[in-house]
Formats: C-alpha cells, sequence, structure tokens
C-alpha cells in the first residue's frame, strides 16, 4: 500500500521538500488510494497558482500507484468524448452511456488542468462527473481555477453551481498556496531553445536544429495533415515538424490541431512569429492551446519571434490561463526540462504527397 514516505522520497529525489499544501494534498491522495479507508469523498480536487507544484505531486503519486488507472489532459478527454459522441447511437441518455464504457476498467482518473469555460463542456463535465461518481470511480483534478471559479461567465455560472456541488461534496479540495513557482528560476539550457529577432543568426540556429534532429532528411516545403485538415509546413521529419506561427495560430485552427500534432511528432519549430499578432485574442489562445498541449506531452518546443516571447507576453489579456503558459515557457527553456525529442514518432506518416512550394 502506498504511503506518504513513499511519495515524499520519490520528490526528494527531485530536489523537492513539499511545502505545508503539497503535504496536504499527498495525504489526500494516499487516503484517496488507500481502499479500505474510502469514504463518501470520491476525489481530490488540487487548485492554486500555476507552478506551486499541483502536477508534479499528483504526477508523483500516480506513477507509484498501484491500480489500472488513466492520466490525460483535459484537452485530450473532451476530444475523446466529443469523438465517441458522433457515433453513439441516439438514446436517452448518450452522454451516460459513452462516459460509462470510457471509464470501464479505470480505478484512478488523473484529469491535468480541468477547466471550464464553455457551456458545451459544462454540460459534458456535468454529466461525466455524475458517472463516475456513480460507478466509484476514484478522481484527481489540477486546475488554476478553485471549484467556485469555474465557468465564470455569469450568464452561464448559476447553471454549473449543481456541478461545483458535486465537487464540494465528493472530493477533498486543496489549494496550493506556496509563495514558490518551481519553473521559474532553473538554470538555463545550455543549447537555446527561443530566439530573437527574426535575423539570419536565427535562421542559422534554426537549421541547425533541424538537422540535428533529422540527419540528411530534406528541408523542403511539406503539407500535413492535422485534424483532417491539410497544414503546410516548411519541413518535417520523424521527430520534428517546422512550421510558420501564422500558419499554426493565425489561421483559424483549434487544440485538436495541436492535439493531433502533438500525437505525431515530438519536436515543434514554431517560426515567424510576429508578436504584434498575439495582440488577438483568438490568435493568443490558440498560442496558449499549443503550449499547453506540448507541454502536457513534454515535447520540445522552439520559438523564433521578432522580440522575445516573454516579455512579448506580459501583460497581454484575452486569452484563459496565460500565466500559466508564461510558467510553463519558462521551464521549457531549462535545462531540467527532459522532451520527447529523438525518440521515434510515425510523423512521416502525416506527410501528404511531395513538396509544396
Amino acid at each position: 500500500m502506498l504511503d506518504q514516505r513513499q511519495v515524499c522520497d520519490a520528490l526528494a529525489a527531485r530536489g523537492i521538500t513539499p511545502d505545508a499544501s503539497q503535504r496536504t494534498a499527498i495525504a489526500a491522495l494516499v487516503a484517496l488510494l488507500d481502499a479500505r479507508g474510502r469514504s463518501s469523498l470520491q476525489g481530490v480536487y488540487c487548485h492554486g497558482l500555476p507552478g506551486r507544484g499541483k502536477s508534479l505531486v499528483v504526477d508523483t503519486v500516480f506513477e507509484l500507484a498501484q491500480c489500472p488507472k488513466r492520466r490525460l489532459h483535459f484537452h485530450e478527454f473532451l476530444r475523446e468524448i466529443n469523438r465517441r459522441l458522433v457515433s453513439e447511437p441516439r438514446g436517452d441518455d448518450r452522454l451516460g452511456s459513452v462516459s460509462r464504457r470510457w471509464l470501464e476498467g479505470i480505478e484512478l482518473l488523473c484529469f491535468d488542468e480541468f477547466h471550464v469555460h464553455d457551456i458545451a463542456d459544462a454540460f459534458l463535465l456535468a454529466r461525466f462527473l455524475d458517472t463516475a461518481i456513480q460507478l466509484g470511480t476514484r478522481i484527481v483534478l489540477t486546475s488554476n481555477y478553485a471549484p467556485r471559479a469555474l465557468l465564470s461567465n455569469p450568464e452561464f455560472h448559476d447553471r454549473f453551481l449543481p456541478t461545483i456541488g458535486q465537487i464540494e461534496r465528493h472530493f477533498t479540495v486543496i489549494e496550493f498556496d506556496g509563495e514558490r513557482d518551481y519553473r521559474f528560476g532553473r538554470e538555463q539550457a545550455e543549447v537555446p531553445r527561443f530566439f530573437a529577432p527574426l535575423d539570419a543568426t536565427t535562421a542559422e540556429a534554426l537549421h541547425d536544429i533541424f538537422q540535428c534532429h533529422t540527419g540528411s532528411e530534406p528541408q523542403e516545403p511539406v503539407t500535413v495533415i492535422a485534424a483532417g485538415r491539410p497544414l503546410l509546413a516548411r519541413a518535417a521529419s520523424a521527430p520534428l515538424l517546422w512550421a510558420d506561427f501564422e500558419t499554426l495560430c493565425v489561421a483559424s485552427r483549434s487544440h485538436h490541431d495541436y492535439l493531433d500534432l502533438a500525437g505525431h511528432w515530438n519536436g515543434l519549430i514554431l517560426d515567424h512569429l510576429q508578436t504584434a499578432w498575439l495582440g488577438k485574442s483568438h490568435t493568443l489562445q490558440r498560442f496558449v492551446w499549443l503550449v499547453d498541449i506540448f507541454y502536457d506531452r513534454k515535447h520540445a518546443l522552439f520559438i523564433a519571434s521578432d522580440r522575445p516571447i516573454e516579455a512579448a507576453l506580459a501583460g497581454l489579456e484575452g486569452a484563459h490561463d496565460l500565466s500559466r503558459t508564461l510558467s510553463r515557457l519558462a521551464e521549457m527553456q531549462s535545462l531540467g526540462y527532459r522532451s520527447t525529442l529523438g525518440e521515434s514518432v510515425p510523423g512521416a506518416q502525416m506527410l501528404q504527397g511531395s513538396a509544396v512550394r
């Protein structure tokens, strides 16, 4: 049986000494996994500012848990459920039926970056959580939002209150309120990953990165497929995709595209980012989604922009969870960020035809 000491030892191996809120969460998570101590509390809801160790603690417990389990990013979950709903036969409770089949065989479910900004997602989540609670599935959620702050839009918030009540009744709610953001202040990677300005030196650096990870494969434009639609890229190889910011984030794309790309490539070179584009809320939100998804997969991200990306993002508004993006970008530049780039992935399968110019 898992105990708190095992979790603390695993964190210590990463150089982390848990603070008070992290210790509270560890105790709650260990109690949740102890089937003998199961009560009406069926989950743990960890919330707080970005970088306070929510995912770090939950991922550590998840790795140690000895039971049928699944952990996934919230965007990925929504995509899976919506895909199943499309093919689900008509009935009185299609969402309940899909939820029950999706949960089959899962004893521990961890959602990272739980949020509710959209009323359609709110209805889906309400039925899904009802089903999971009825089935006795143990659930762990990490979020930047306290339960009462979910679906903050005043037009819809009251309609989500019953689900918020479910969370407050069936989950141990823990605020991670430590002062330290664990993603800032880390030692920088020896080789830069973010580049500015967009000049010949940056262009050469991106060329070297591509060649380093792809060897002799040609660096030429190709068309790839993302979420069933063509996307023009500067170059692509099995491990690494090279595409322009305008194509990925200014054009009308969604998190479904980025999930698809992250499922096929372990690294992305995001080129020619004109930071003035980030002033458009839709473009900024797409960039936030892209960073979230590649970070969650622990993929590599290389960014070339006309001025430093952190400075360009500071003070911007118009997108959900921008503070989390800044925190994650800081970690993605650090020496300690171990990306999956270099592992074999079926990226070449997405190439469509010959080079497109």
